[in-house]
Protein backbone atom coordinates (compact mmCIF):
# COMPACT_ATOMS: atom_id res chain seq x y z
CA UNK A 1 0.00 0.00 0.00
CA UNK A 2 3.10 2.38 0.81
CA UNK A 3 4.00 1.71 -2.74
CA UNK A 4 1.31 2.34 -4.24
CA UNK A 5 1.02 5.82 -2.56
CA UNK A 6 4.02 6.99 -3.48
CA UNK A 7 3.66 5.64 -6.78
CA UNK A 8 1.12 8.16 -7.31
CA UNK A 9 2.46 10.90 -6.22
CA UNK A 10 5.50 10.20 -8.40
CA UNK A 11 2.67 10.28 -10.94
CA UNK A 12 0.97 13.55 -9.90
CA UNK A 13 4.41 14.89 -9.02
CA UNK A 14 5.29 14.19 -12.93
CA UNK A 15 2.40 15.04 -14.63
CA UNK A 16 2.70 18.72 -12.12
CA UNK A 17 5.86 18.91 -14.23
CA UNK A 18 4.81 18.14 -17.91
CA UNK A 19 1.91 21.25 -16.81
CA UNK A 20 4.54 23.47 -15.22
CA UNK A 21 6.64 22.97 -19.05
CA UNK A 22 3.58 23.14 -21.06
CA UNK A 23 3.09 26.46 -18.76
CA UNK A 24 6.41 27.56 -19.56
CA UNK A 25 6.08 26.91 -23.36
CA UNK A 26 2.98 28.98 -24.04
CA UNK A 27 4.55 32.04 -21.66
CA UNK A 28 2.46 32.21 -18.98
CA UNK A 29 -1.06 31.80 -21.40
CA UNK A 30 -1.62 28.91 -19.07
CA UNK A 31 -3.94 29.39 -16.16
CA UNK A 32 -1.48 28.53 -12.96
CA UNK A 33 -4.12 26.40 -11.66
CA UNK A 34 -3.50 23.99 -14.59
CA UNK A 35 -0.42 22.94 -12.12
CA UNK A 36 -1.92 21.26 -9.60
CA UNK A 37 -5.21 19.98 -11.81
CA UNK A 38 -3.05 18.08 -13.60
CA UNK A 39 -0.93 16.49 -10.63
CA UNK A 40 -4.67 15.52 -8.76
CA UNK A 41 -5.70 13.83 -12.42
CA UNK A 42 -2.83 12.43 -12.77
CA UNK A 43 -3.11 11.03 -9.11
CA UNK A 44 -6.56 9.64 -9.82
CA UNK A 45 -5.50 8.06 -12.81
CA UNK A 46 -2.97 6.21 -11.37
CA UNK A 47 -5.10 5.12 -8.39
CA UNK A 48 -8.27 3.54 -11.06
CA UNK A 49 -5.44 2.33 -12.83
CA UNK A 50 -4.02 0.51 -10.29
CA UNK A 51 -7.04 -1.05 -8.58
CA UNK A 52 -8.53 -2.51 -11.73
CA UNK A 53 -5.22 -4.14 -13.04
CA UNK A 54 -4.42 -5.47 -9.43
CA UNK A 55 -6.38 -8.98 -10.09
CA UNK A 56 -4.63 -8.99 -13.81
CA UNK A 57 -1.21 -8.87 -11.76
CA UNK A 58 -1.38 -11.36 -9.39
CA UNK A 59 -2.93 -14.19 -11.47
CA UNK A 60 0.37 -13.00 -13.39
CA UNK A 61 2.30 -13.24 -10.73
CA UNK A 62 1.22 -16.26 -8.91
CA UNK A 63 1.71 -18.82 -11.97
CA UNK A 64 0.31 -22.62 -12.32
CA UNK A 65 -3.10 -21.47 -10.45
CA UNK A 66 -6.59 -21.82 -11.53
CA UNK A 67 -8.93 -18.74 -9.70
CA UNK A 68 -12.31 -20.13 -8.51
CA UNK A 69 -13.78 -17.29 -7.30
CA UNK A 70 -13.44 -13.80 -7.12
CA UNK A 71 -15.35 -11.06 -5.12
CA UNK A 72 -16.27 -7.33 -7.41
CA UNK A 73 -17.42 -4.88 -4.99
CA UNK A 74 -19.05 -1.27 -5.56
CA UNK A 75 -18.11 1.64 -3.67
CA UNK A 76 -19.74 5.31 -3.37
CA UNK A 77 -15.78 6.56 -2.78
CA UNK A 78 -14.98 4.99 -6.14
CA UNK A 79 -17.88 6.23 -8.15
CA UNK A 80 -15.88 4.45 -11.59
CA UNK A 81 -16.95 0.69 -9.67
CA UNK A 82 -20.68 1.31 -10.79
CA UNK A 83 -19.40 1.04 -14.12
CA UNK A 84 -17.08 -1.87 -13.73
CA UNK A 85 -16.68 -3.92 -9.66
CA UNK A 86 -13.58 -3.37 -8.76
CA UNK A 87 -11.99 -7.12 -7.93
CA UNK A 88 -10.49 -6.76 -4.20
CA UNK A 89 -10.03 -10.16 -3.34
CA UNK A 90 -10.33 -14.39 -5.00
CA UNK A 91 -9.53 -17.64 -4.07
CA UNK A 92 -7.17 -19.80 -6.18
CA UNK A 93 -6.30 -23.46 -6.27
CA UNK A 94 -2.51 -24.11 -6.63
CA UNK A 95 -2.12 -26.64 -9.53
CA UNK A 96 1.63 -27.32 -8.98
CA UNK A 97 1.02 -28.98 -5.55
CA UNK A 98 -2.01 -31.25 -6.07
CA UNK A 99 -1.56 -34.90 -4.92
CA UNK A 100 -3.05 -38.09 -4.76
CA UNK A 101 -1.91 -40.64 -2.63
CA UNK A 102 -2.32 -43.61 -4.93
CA UNK A 103 -4.11 -45.71 -2.14
CA UNK A 104 -7.11 -42.93 -2.22
CA UNK A 105 -7.19 -42.00 -5.91
CA UNK A 106 -10.21 -40.59 -4.90
CA UNK A 107 -8.45 -38.11 -2.27
CA UNK A 108 -6.78 -34.81 -3.68
CA UNK A 109 -4.82 -32.43 -1.83
CA UNK A 110 -4.61 -28.71 -2.59
CA UNK A 111 -3.56 -25.27 -1.36
CA UNK A 112 -6.33 -23.09 -1.55
CA UNK A 113 -4.60 -19.91 -1.95
CA UNK A 114 -6.53 -16.40 -0.43
CA UNK A 115 -5.70 -13.56 -1.98
CA UNK A 116 -7.19 -9.96 -1.08
CA UNK A 117 -5.98 -6.57 -1.71
CA UNK A 118 -2.85 -5.09 0.44
CA UNK A 119 -3.03 -8.18 2.28
CA UNK A 120 -0.44 -11.35 2.24
CA UNK A 121 -1.43 -14.52 0.43
CA UNK A 122 -2.70 -16.81 3.00
CA UNK A 123 -2.65 -20.88 1.49
CA UNK A 124 -5.16 -23.11 3.15
CA UNK A 125 -3.83 -26.80 2.80
CA UNK A 126 -7.38 -28.86 1.63
CA UNK A 127 -7.72 -32.12 1.02
CA UNK A 128 -11.11 -33.02 -1.37
CA UNK A 129 -12.74 -36.38 -1.42
CA UNK A 130 -13.41 -36.03 -5.06
CA UNK A 131 -16.43 -38.88 -5.35
CA UNK A 132 -18.27 -37.89 -2.25
CA UNK A 133 -18.32 -33.76 -2.80
CA UNK A 134 -16.68 -33.19 0.27
CA UNK A 135 -13.78 -31.05 1.83
CA UNK A 136 -11.40 -31.34 5.06
CA UNK A 137 -9.21 -28.75 5.91
CA UNK A 138 -5.94 -29.57 7.00
CA UNK A 139 -5.67 -26.74 10.01
CA UNK A 140 -5.76 -28.87 12.70
CA UNK A 141 -2.55 -30.49 13.81
CA UNK A 142 -4.96 -33.51 15.30
CA UNK A 143 -5.53 -34.77 11.52
CA UNK A 144 -3.38 -37.73 10.23
CA UNK A 145 -2.70 -39.68 7.16
CA UNK A 146 -3.35 -43.26 7.79
CA UNK A 147 -1.14 -46.57 6.34
CA UNK A 148 -4.01 -47.00 3.65
CA UNK A 149 -3.86 -43.06 2.83
CA UNK A 150 -7.21 -41.84 4.53
CA UNK A 151 -7.44 -38.91 6.35
CA UNK A 152 -7.98 -39.74 10.25
CA UNK A 153 -9.09 -37.09 12.62
CA UNK A 154 -9.99 -34.79 9.80
CA UNK A 155 -13.27 -33.02 9.74
CA UNK A 156 -15.17 -33.26 6.31
CA UNK A 157 -17.43 -30.45 5.18
CA UNK A 158 -19.88 -31.34 2.39
CA UNK A 159 -19.65 -29.19 -0.86
CA UNK A 160 -21.98 -28.83 -3.60
CA UNK A 161 -20.78 -31.10 -6.84
CA UNK A 162 -20.42 -28.05 -9.08
CA UNK A 163 -18.33 -26.40 -6.43
CA UNK A 164 -15.46 -24.43 -8.93
CA UNK A 165 -12.72 -25.34 -6.23
CA UNK A 166 -13.79 -29.18 -6.30
CA UNK A 167 -13.46 -29.08 -9.84
CA UNK A 168 -10.44 -28.04 -10.44
CA UNK A 169 -8.78 -29.25 -7.89
CA UNK A 170 -10.06 -33.06 -8.69
CA UNK A 171 -8.87 -32.23 -12.91
CA UNK A 172 -5.49 -31.23 -11.06
CA UNK A 173 -4.90 -34.24 -9.02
Amino acid sequence: MLFELIAAVVAGVALAGVAMALRWLSRGSLPKWIIPATAGLGMLCYSVWSEYSWFDRMTTALPGIAVTWKNQQTAFWRPWSYLEPVTTRFTAVDLKGAKRNPKQPGLVMVDILLVARWQPVKPVKVVYDCGNARRADLIDADVAIADDGSLVGAEWNNVKPDDASLKVACAAG
